[in-house]
C-alpha cells in the first residue's frame, strides 16, 4: 500500500491494513514494554522520581536507535516518562533539581510512550512499592489497582468494531463502584493515528452534563490508547501548582510571531526536536549544549504558553490521602480481534471486593474474533442485502 494517492498526489492515511504499519506499532510497543519494565525494576524505596523518569526516557532513546537503521523516519519518545505517586493523578516528570523520592507503601503510576515513524504505542502501569516485590498487594491499594485493571480488561471488550463510544462509561462506573472507588473525571481513551496521539474519536470515561464527546462507532483497523484511571477519592482532580507542569506539546493549530529572542529559541528547539509529540521541559533544556541558551529557554517558555503555542499537561491531584491507580495500553483493532501490543509486569492483588455477574460475563468473553461466526454473519448480511 502506497502512502500517496496516485490521482491527487496527496498523502493518504495509513492504517492497520498495511502490514508495515502493524510492524511499526509492534516495534514501538516492544520498546515501550522494555522501558516500563526497566522503570518498574528501579521503583524501590528511596528512588528519586526524576531518576526513574530519566531511566524510562533513556531506555527509549537507546532502543529506538537499534531499529530501522538506514531508513529516514522519525522515531523516539511519544510521551515522556511520568511517575506520579499516591494522590497525584498524572503527568509528574520533574526537573533535574527535584529531590522527591518514592518510598515503601507508595502507589506509583508510570506512564510513557514510543513512536516509530509516527506510529505510537503508549502505556501505563501502577506499582505498589514494598520490600518484598512479589508479596500480594492488599487493602485500599489493592482495591484501586484492581478497579483499574478490571476496568481496562472490560474496556478492551467494549472498544470493538461495531460498538459505540457511549457504551463504555456505564461499565467502567459499575466496576469502580464494586471496588469502592471512583472513575477519575477528564480521562479519555483516544484513537491514535500516525503522528497523532490524541485523535478526535475518543471515549470519555466519566461523562457529565458539562463534559461530553461526540458519538461514534469503533471500526476495524483503528488504534486506541485505552486509558483507565481510578481513585479511592472523589475522582475530581485539581491543579495545585501550575509551576509543577513540565510536560508540553506543540499546538499545531496556533500561530503567533514571538517577540522575545528566548521564546523564539524555545520554539525553534521544539519544532526541531518535538514537532508533534509531547516532551518535558527537562529534556528540552538539557538537550541544549549552550548553558546560557538553556537558561533563556526557561524564560522563553512563558511567552509560548501565554499565546497557547504549547499545550500544557498539568499535574493533577486528588485530595491528600487518596490513592490513584492507572492502567493504559495500546490496542490494535485487527480483523481477527483486538491485539493488545503493550504489556507490563504485574503484581498479585488481594481484595475482597467483587464485580457483578454482567461484568464477569463480559470479562469471560474473548477479545479475538470468532472467524466462523463472522463469516456466517457476513453471509446472512449478503443474502438480506440481495
Amino acid at each position: 500500500m502506497s502512502d500517496t494517492s496516485s490521482q491527487a498526489g496527496e498523502k493518504t492515511e495509513l492504517d492497520l491494513s498495511n502490514s508495515d504499519v502493524v510492524t511499526k506499532y509492534k516495534a514501538a510497543a516492544e520498546i515501550a514494554n522494555k522501558a516500563l519494565a526497566a522503570v518498574i525494576s528501579e521503583c524501590k524505596d528511596g528512588a528519586k522520581i526524576v531518576d526513574l523518569c530519566v531511566c524510562g526516557d533513556n531506555v527509549i532513546n537507546v532502543e529506538v536507535e537499534k531499529i530501522f537503521k538506514g531508513k529516514k523516519l522519525e522515531k523516539g519518545s511519544a510521551f515522556p516518562t511520568c511517575v506520579s505517586v499516591n494522590s497525584v493523578v498524572g503527568h509528574f516528570s520533574p526537573v533535574s533539581e527535584d529531590t522527591t523520592a518514592v518510598k515503601s507503601g507508595d502507589i506509583v503510576k508510570i506512564d510513557l510512550g514510543v513512536h516509530i515513524d509516527g506510529f505510537i504505542a503508549t502505556q501505563a502501569q501502577t506499582v505498589f512499592v514494598q520490600e518484598a516485590a512479589t508479596a500480594p498487594v492488599t487493602g485500599r491499594a489493592a482495591d484501586v489497582m484492581s478497579a483499574a485493571r478490571t476496568a481496562f480488561d472490560a474496556a478492551l471488550r467494549l472498544i470493538r468494531p461495531g460498538k459505540k463510544v457511549s457504551e463504555v462509561a456505564a461499565t467502567l462506573q459499575s466496576i469502580a463502584e464494586a471496588y469502592g472507588c471512583n472513575v477519575v473525571e477528564g480521562v479519555m481513551t483516544h484513537q491514535m493515528k500516525q503522528f497523532i496521539i490524541d485523535g478526535n474519536k475518543c471515549v470519555l470515561n466519566k461523562p457529565s452534563p458539562e463534559a461530553k464527546v461526540e458519538e461514534a462507532e469503533f471500526e476495524e483497523n483503528e488504534v486506541y490508547a485505552v486509558d483507565i484511571v481510578m481513585s479511592t477519592g472523589e475522582g475530581k482532580p485539581k491543579v495545585l501548582d501550575e509551576k509543577a507542569t513540565t510536560v508540553y506539546k506543540r499546538a499545531l493549530d496556533v500561530e503567533y510571531n514571538l517577540k522575545l529572542k528566548a521564546s523564539r529559541a524555545v520554539f525553534s528547539e521544539v519544532n526541531k526536536r518535538y514537532p508533534t509529540m509531547p516532551f518535558t521541559l527537562r529534556a528540552l533544556v538539557e538537550g541544549v549544549d549552550n548553558k546560557d541558551l538553556a537558561k533563556q529557554m526557561r524564560l522563553g517558555m512563558v511567552e509560548c504558553l501565554n499565546h497557547q503555542m504549547l499545550q500544557p499537561y498539568p499535574v493533577l491531584h486528588e485530595k491528600p490521602g487518596d490513592l490513584v491507580a492507572q492502567m493504559k495500553g495500546t490496542v490494535l483493532l485487527m480483523p481477527n480481534g483486538s491485539d493488545v501490543v503493550t504489556k507490563a509486569p504485574t503484581q498479585v492483588l488481594e481484595t475482597e471486593k467483587k464485580v457483578d455477574a454482567d461484568v464477569l460475563a463480559l470479562l469471560a468473553s474473548s477479545i479475538k474474533t470468532n472467524k466462523k461466526k463472522k463469516k456466517k454473519a457476513e453471509g446472512v448480511a449478503a443474502i438480506e442485502a440481495s
